[in-house]
C-alpha cells in the first residue's frame, strides 16, 4: 500500500562556533565531542520532546576517519546520553555530507517511516587532514584523461573555472573582501547568537617545577575565520597557490574549519502532539554531476533541479547560501544563473567564515532557517559545489 507524502519539519537548528584549522581554539576539540555538543544543544531547543521517539541521527562527515571515524552519528548520540533505541549513521558527500544528510532525514519523515530525526554534521580539519590520513586513489583514474579530474586538488579546479568562466583575480578579491565585511557585521550586529550554541574551551597547563596544573577555561561565542584587516590591497599580494600564473589565493578561498552542527525534523503529527512551532519546512532537494575537473560549478545544475522540483524559480528565494568554497567557482555559479547578489550569503560565507567540510551543510542549513525568520522571508536555499564534479541544493520555507 502506497503511502502519502508528509511534510517534514524543522523545529531545532544549532551550531557550534567555527574554529580555524589548524591552530584555532577548537584544534584540540575532538570532532565527535563537537557533534555531542551540537546535539544536546538542539535538543535542549526542544524540551518537551521524547527523545525516545527519535528514530536515526543521520550525521555528515566528509573525512570519517580518526576522532570523527567508526560511525561518529552513532557514537555521538550515544555520548549525547540519547536512548539506545536511537540508531545512528555517518554519510558522505564531501561538502554537501550536511545538507545530504538534512535530506535522508526528512525523507524518512516524509515516506511515512519516521516522525522524529536527527540530522547534522561534523569535521575537524585540525585532527583529520583533507583527503584523510591514507588517500589511496584508484590507479584507473590516471590510466587516461577521462578520469583523471577525479585527482585533481579542489585549488586546480577552481582555477580551470576561473579561465573557463573568465573570472579575474580582480573580481575574485572583492568577493572575498565583501564576504568578510559582512560577516563582521553580523557577528558586530549579533545576527549569529540565534543559530550559535557557544562552549567552553578548557585548557590545562602544568606548573613549571610543581606537580600541580593550571585549569583555564575560555568561552567561544563567535566564528574564528574573519578578518577585521582584510583589505583588496592586502589579498591582492597574497601569491596563487595552485598555478604559477593563476588567481586563486588563500586570500580568495575558503578556510580549514572545525565545527558541528545539528537539526531536529518532525512529522506534522508530533508537531501537534508536542505543541511545537516549527522553524522551517523541507521543501526539496537535487543534485547533480558535472566533469571533476570544473567540481565548483556544480550549483549551477543543482540549483535548478531543485527549483523545479519545489515549483519554484530563483526570485522566490530571498536567502541563498552559495557554499564560498572558492570566490571563482561562486562568481561562475553567480553570473550564469544570474543570482541576485542581495540575496546570496548575507551573513558572508566560507572565505569569512570558514567550511568544515561534511558540516558545512548542517551550519549554512542553521544560518538559512534563522536568518529567514529574522527577516520575515518565505524561501531560502544552501547550495555547494562538491569534490569529484557534483553539485546539491537544498530548498527551505519559513513556517
Amino acid at each position: 500500500m502506497s503511502k502519502q507524502i508528509q511534510d517534514a519539519y524543522i523545529v531545532a537548528a544549532t551550531r557550534t562556533p567555527i574554529g580555524k584549522a589548524p591552530r584555532g581554539l577548537l584544534k584540540n576539540f575532538r570532532s565527535d565531542d563537537l557533534l555531542v555538543h551540537a546535539i544536546r544543544s538542539a535538543l535542549a531547543q526542544v524540551p518537551g520532546l521524547d527523545p525516545k521517539l527519535i528514530e536515526d541521527a543521520v550525521i555528515g562527515c566528509a573525512m570519517p576517519e580518526g576522532d570523527q571515524g567508526m560511525n561518529v552519528a552513532r557514537i555521538a548520540a550515544l555520548l549525547a546520553d540519547l536512548p539506545d533505541t536511537v540508531g545512528g549513521v555517518t554519510i558522505n558527500r564531501f561538502c554537501a555530507s550536511g545538507v545530504t544528510a538534512i535530506q535522508m532525514a526528512a525523507d524518512r519523515i516524509r515516506v511515512g517511516e519516521a516522525d522524529v530525526m536527527i540530522a547534522g554534521g561534523t569535521e575537524s580539519m585540525s585532527r583529520v587532514p583533507m583527503g584523510g590520513f591514507h588517500p589511496s586513489f584508484n590507479p584507473d583514474i590516471f590510466a587516461s584523461n577521462e578520469h583523471v579530474g577525479i585527482a585533481y586538488g579542489m585549488g586546480m579546479t577552481a582555477e580551470k573555472v576561473a579561465q573557463q568562466w573568465k573570472v579575474t583575480r580582480d573580481e575574485q578579491d572583492a568577493f572575498a573582501l565583501a564576504s568578510h565585511q559582512k560577516a563582521l557585521k553580523a557577528i558586530e550586529t549579533g545576527e549569529f547568537a540565534d543559530e550559535i550554541t557557544p562552549l567552553d574551551i578548557i585548557e590545562k597547563f602544568p606548573r613549571l617545577g610543581t606537580a600541580e596544573v593550571d585549569v583555564r577555561t575560555r568561552r567561544m561565542a563567535v566564528d574564528e575565520g574573519p578578518r577585521a584587516d582584510t583589505t583588496l590591497e592586502a589579498l591582492g599580494r597574497l601569491k596563487a597557490v595552485f598555478a604559477a600564473k593563476g588567481s586563486v589565493t588563500a586570500g580568495n578561498s575558503s578556510q580549514t574549519s572545525d565545527g558541528a552542527g545539528a537539526l531536529i525534523l518532525v512529522s506534522e503529527k508530533i508537531l501537534k502532539q508536542f505543541n511545537l512551532s516549527p522553524l522551517a519546512r523541507f521543501v526539496s532537494f537535487a543534485v547533480r554531476g558535472v566533469p571533476p575537473e570544473i567540481m565548483g560549478i556544480g550549483p549551477k545544475y543543482a540549483i535548478p533541479a531543485a527549483l523545479d522540483k519545489a515549483g519554484l524559480t530563483l526570485d522566490d528565494i530571498g536567502w541563498i547560501e552559495l557554499n564560498e568554497a572558492f570566490a571563482a567557482q561562486s562568481l561562475a555559479v553567480v553570473k550564469d544563473l544570474g543570482i541576485n547578489p542581495d540575496v546570496l550569503n548575507p551573513l558572508g560565507g566560507a572565505i569569512a567564515l570558514g567550511h568544515p567540510l561534511g558540516a558545512t551543510g548542517a551550519i549554512r542549513a542553521a544560518t538559512t532557517i534563522h536568518g529567514m525568520r529574522r527577516r520575515n522571508l518565505k524561501y531560502g536555499m544552501v547550495t555547494m559545489c562538491i569534490g569529484t564534479g557534483q553539485g546539491a541544493a537544498g530548498i527551505f520555507e519559513r513556517c
